[in-house]
């Protein structure tokens, strides 16, 4: 019976071409010897079963070969495998090329005498090779011992040094060697090669259960290798998607599929059972949560195809992520995304992981449920940026002496941060923080004429007990009761609005003067607000906006708690319902004295008395 050789070995690559997707540095290593720039050592660092000890073979085996002409054929840079050299190497008889395991030769004897043998020169070929793997594995006297031999070898001695764990090497030795980082291997890459093997092999397999190799290898062509030859043992020579997950225990993509899909319909009893089935089969729930994660993240890259490639999977799958992406919402995969990423960061300290995993799960029903219940809300909800209703909406309200609630109390907030009033400011209170941190002095005399909504007050219920400036013991000038009046108001603050849209009485300015004074004089609780207020007086500038010049962008904040009352005080009393509020960041001067004299003028332009005090009694300036 013909002994069984495992494909890692029976398929390794023999030639830089063959070498699966380090082709940067095959096409480093070629160039160097066509160029005949070699150095007398290389290391090749990267994670297990890259190609690092084969792609050592290979150069090695490349440098050595006597067969290859680079003045005739230059672009042929592959060892011939049939002279002296070649052959010798592959019945592992040469005398030329040595690999070494550190692991068992670290010693300081072990390196004394790879010195001692460095010494001979070659009897065939024209380098003497050493392939060092897991040279990590070295002491520290062994590599001291080995620094001068490495840094000034004989002309004819390469070193080639290998390992997984490039930190644990000294840095006398890193910068003795061109150092070349092995990248894990793609998925499409070991795919490919696996299909390449399975041909050759006979071995009927799907492309989705190649790719499920490859996922499972995590970057390691070896270990897609040795999955292969297990499951053909398994599968007796014929993959199917099924089989493989069986085998390998691996969370069928299906679960999170059908997972998915119930979290959308917000079906907190359909996610629990297939949560249950899914740990009765013995997967862990860390291992969930991931698959989770990058469930939704493989939905939100499905979305635009300039990201759909960031996925390393068969394309039947990927077409299957582009169908279902459709489904979701952007808002609800990254809020579904993060309340994942929050348990997967709370499950290992959780005492109850189980129920850490259905409390996340029955968030994202919730969530899912909320963002369909506002999307229906919002299609009946006055556009309160433009003074707009709805006209099936309007018909409904004009028909009702009370009209219904147009927002629920628990979306009043939301709402307005989306959809302020119309309320409009030549610059943008929320502005990035950047601008917060700039000093008064350093802004623009002439303010920016960019508009942006000013955000009212979240505080939805208007109580004539309220402490605090303008809103304490006002009228509302509506026909309902006050009784009525404040439920409505309290369910729908825009609702006055609703047919007055176009209403906009010519306005009097003595009216006008009268409620901006009463609304200045009842900010006792926002003094710098008043003051500015005072000295800067509101000025009507066209048939509907209102201008406050203000200092600063914190008083700009303290005028919008107020804004949506203020607002709706002008439009009942002065019957125009197109008013607008308008805010000038204005410059103030800062006087900057060059010294005391300087200080001494300035004061006495402000308060002529004081050089009055200054003469009677005599005082004089400090230089």
């Amino acid at each position: 019976m013909e002994n069984f050789i495992v494909s890692a070995r029976k398929y390794r690559p023999a030639t830089f071409d063959t070498v699966v997707g380090q082709a940067s540095i095959t096409n480093t290593l070629k160039n160097a010897i066509a160029s005949n720039h070699l150095a007398q050592a290389y290391l090749f660092t990267g994670p297990r079963g890259v190609g690092k000890t084969t792609t050592a073979r290979i150069f090695a085996k490349t440098i050595n070969c006597l067969n290859i002409d680079l003045e005739k054929n230059p672009e042929n840079i592959e060892p011939c495998n049939e002279c002296e050299s070649c052959k010798s190497f592959s019945t592992n008889s040469s005398f030329n090329i040595y690999e070494l395991d550190a692991a068992s030769n670290n010693s300081v004897d072990d390196i004394r005498q790879l010195v001692d043998q460095v010494r001979i020169p070659p009897q065939v070929g024209k380098y003497k090779i050493y392939i060092i793997d897991e040279v990590h594995m070295l002491s520290t006297q062994a590599f001291n011992a080995f620094l001068k031999t490495l840094e000034e070898p004989p002309a004819y001695v390469k070193f080639i040094l290998a390992t997984t764990e490039r930190h644990k090497i000294i840095p006398t030795i890193l910068s003795r060697c061109q150092v070349f980082n092995f990248s894990r291997i793609t998925v499409n890459d070991m795919a490919k090669h696996l299909r390449w093997v399975a041909d050759n092999e006979n071995v009927t397999a799907d492309d989705n259960s190649l790719h499920l190799i490859a996922e499972k290898a995590d970057g390691a062509l070896r270990d897609a290798l040795s999955i292969f030859d297990q499951l053909v043992s398994f599968t007796s020579s014929n993959l199917t998607y099924d089989q493989v997950v069986e085998n390998l225990h691996v969370l069928d993509q299906e679960y999170f599929f059908k997972i998915s899909d119930s979290i959308i319909e917000g079906k907190i009893t359909n996610v629990l059972l297939l949560l249950n089935d899914i740990i009765e089969k013995g997967f862990d729930g860390q291992h969930f949560i991931v698959g989770l994660g990058e469930h939704f993240r493989s939905l939100m890259i499905s979305r635009d195809e300039a990201t759909v490639d960031l996925m390393d999977t068969s394309k039947t799958i990927k077409d299957k992520y582009r169908e279902e992406a459709s489904k979701y919402s952007v808002s609800f995969i990254v809020k579904a995304l993060d309340l994942n990423n929050q348990c997967d960061l709370s499950y290992r300290a959780s005492n109850n992981k189980r129920l850490l995993l259905e409390l996340s799960l029955m968030q994202m029903c919730g969530l899912a449920n909320a963002l369909s219940e506002n999307t229906a809300i919002e299609k009946k909800t006055l556009s309160l940026k433009k003074n707009e209703v709805n006209e099936p909406l309007l018909s409904d309200l004009q028909a009702n002496t009370k009209p219904p609630p147009l927002i629920k109390e628990s979306t009043i907030s939301t709402y307005k941060k989306e959809e302020a009033p119309s309320i409009v400011a030549e610059k943008s209170i929320s502005d990035d923080k950047k601008e917060d941190s700039t000093s008064v002095n350093e802004q623009n005399t002439t303010p920016s004429t960019i508009e942006a909504p000013i955000t009212p007050p979240q505080k939805t219920k208007y109580s004539s007990s309220s402490g605090r400036g303008f809103t304490a013991g006002m009228g509302f000038g509506f026909s309902l009761n006050e009784e009525e009046k404040e439920k409505q108001q309290e369910n729908d603050p825009q609702s006055y609005m609703v047919g007055k849209e176009n209403i906009a009485d010519k306005i009097d300015p003595s009216s006008l003067k009268k409620l901006l004074d009463e609304f200045i004089q009842n900010l006792e609780n926002q003094p710098s607000l008043k003051s500015v207020l005072l000295e800067e007086e509101p000025l009507l500038i066209n048939e509907t906006d209102i201008e406050f010049k203000l200092y600063n962008k914190a008083q700009a904040k303290d005028l919008t708690e107020h804004a949506e009352m203020l607002l709706m005080k002008l439009r009942t009393k002065l019957n125009n319902y197109q008013l607008k509020i308008k805010t000038k960041i204005i410059k103030t001067e800062v006087f900057t004295a060059k010294g005391p004299i300087d200080k001494y003028k300035k004061m006495v332009e402000k308060n002529p008395n004081l050089k009055k005090l200054k003469d009677q009694l005599n005082l004089e300036i400090e230089f």
